[in-house]
């Protein structure tokens, strides 16, 4: 009797964490998945186009050091009851909280016309006009946000999150050599050609892709704007480790996809790649192309949030889902203001669409350093964090994550202006 007494009470404990979790889940996933946006999809269609799976082991790594990253968010987030923008403001004054806000808006902006070039790409597919694409998703993503309330906007965005897993059986279509796929995706090594200028910058791609700054606005902003208090930390935490995983599945699938069929080929991009795999199976170009719009709509839904949020939170403008439009005027206009831009810029005839994509997530990691620098601080106020501060182990991986980009960074221009340095 007593056995199943312990397994009943076993049980009720059990089911009550799992619906504590399912509370306080949404900022750890929807900031990881909507990090595979449109910009993250082009990236790893031509990651694996160009390599092959030979970059597996690199994209799997960039799992957890986004993890680390954003885990962060979440202590301060539910510590200080701030966002990003304002904890910057308020911990190293106005001159470094400008320089920040600056820095985010303008990989926002930059990055939010990438969503739009893959949403219209893809829908391109299909044969539907870019303008009205570009006005259907900004009414779609009007109607998002002016439902009133945080959790109706959260449980939406999570429906658009369990579409991004279409990649995984894509792959499946293909019948690619798991053995292959399983040795790249655990021995490091260089692909074909070496360390070339290439290889560099498709690394800080796939790194700018992964972990943005706009990610540790955004995150901390939501923790924020949930109302997560110090006690759901853990469940927090638990979130944005589901997230990561996610992030890294998706990726890898995408490369596997990729690397196996259109290897070799010259693609430039997310939406030329479903086309070509049209050519091969339909229904796994068509797959591609679903992916591609859902992952640029939730790109630009957390992108646009992101910037709105750090407006709110340094001007003094209620920045809150929670409001009606009458009672946070600014933040709407400013979340629809950086939408109608971005759309606009993709109906522009001759712009080089495919070249923004790639270098604006080069210019994210260029930039982020910066961001990890002030989140790094941050974390090391005993004052404000008390015992939620970081570990040395904290430390040691985040300095190591900075230093990294920083190296690859430094690589990438040496190439550049010495092509043949490494051969």
């Amino acid at each position: 009797m007593n056995i199943w007494a312990n397994l009943f009470y076993k049980y009720r404990r059990l089911w009550k964490a799992l619906k504590l979790y399912l509370i306080l889940a949404g900022p750890g996933i929807i900031v990881m998945v909507a990090d595979n946006d449109a910009g993250g999809i082009t990236t790893y269609a031509v990651t694996g186009a160009k390599y092959g799976l030979h970059l597996l082991w690199f994209l799997i790594i960039l799992g957890p050091i986004a993890y680390f990253v954003q885990e962060m968010t979440v202590r301060l987030g539910a510590v200080t009851k701030r966002g990003h923008a304002e904890a910057i403001f308020h911990a190293f004054g106005p001159f470094w909280g400008w320089f920040s806000l600056f820095d985010l808006i303008l990989t926002d902006w930059l990055t939010l016309v990438t969503e739009f070039i893959g949403m219209t790409a893809a829908l391109g597919i299909f044969h539907i006009p870019r303008l009205l694409t570009v006005i259907t998703v900004c009414l779609l993503m009007g109607w998002m946000v002016l439902q009133g309330r945080y959790w109706t906007w959260e449980k939406i965005v999570m429906g658009f999150c369990a579409l991004n897993l279409i990649y995984i059986p894509a792959a499946f279509i293909i019948h690619p050599s798991w053995s292959d796929v399983l040795c790249n995706s655990v021995i490091p090594h260089m692909p074909p050609g070496g360390l070339t200028n290439e290889l560099f910058f498709m690394l800080m791609a796939n790194i700018g892709t992964t972990i943005a700054p706009w990610m540790i606005f955004f995150q901390q902003s939501a923790v924020v704007d949930k109302n997560m208090q110090i006690k759901d930390i853990t469940c927090g935490k638990i979130d944005t480790a589901i997230g990561a995983l996610f992030t890294v599945l998706v990726a890898v699938f995408i490369i596997i996809v990729t690397g196996t069929v259109l290897v070799g080929s010259n693609v430039t991009d997310a939406g030329q790649a479903a086309q070509k795999l049209m050519g091969v199976n339909k229904y796994l170009g068509t797959l591609l192309a679903i992916g591609l719009f859902d992952a640029g709509l939730l790109g630009a839904v957390c992108i646009s949030l992101a910037s709105s949020w750090a407006f709110g939170e340094v001007f003094g403008w209620a920045h809150s889902l929670n409001y009606k439009v009458r009672e946070a005027p600014w933040f709407y206009i400013f979340y629809f203001f950086a939408l109608i831009t971005a759309g606009t810029v993709v109906l522009i005839p001759g712009a080089p669409l495919v070249l923004i994509t790639l270098f604006v997530q080069v210019i994210a990691v260029t930039l982020l350093p910066a961001a990890l620098v002030f989140l790094i601080l941050l974390l090391n106020d005993e004052e404000t964090m008390g015992k939620l501060k970081n570990t040395l182990f904290d430390n040691i991986m985040n300095i190591s994550i900075v230093a990294l980009i920083i190296v690859l960074s430094t690589l990438f221009g040496i190439t550049t202006l010495f092509p043949n340095l490494f051969k």
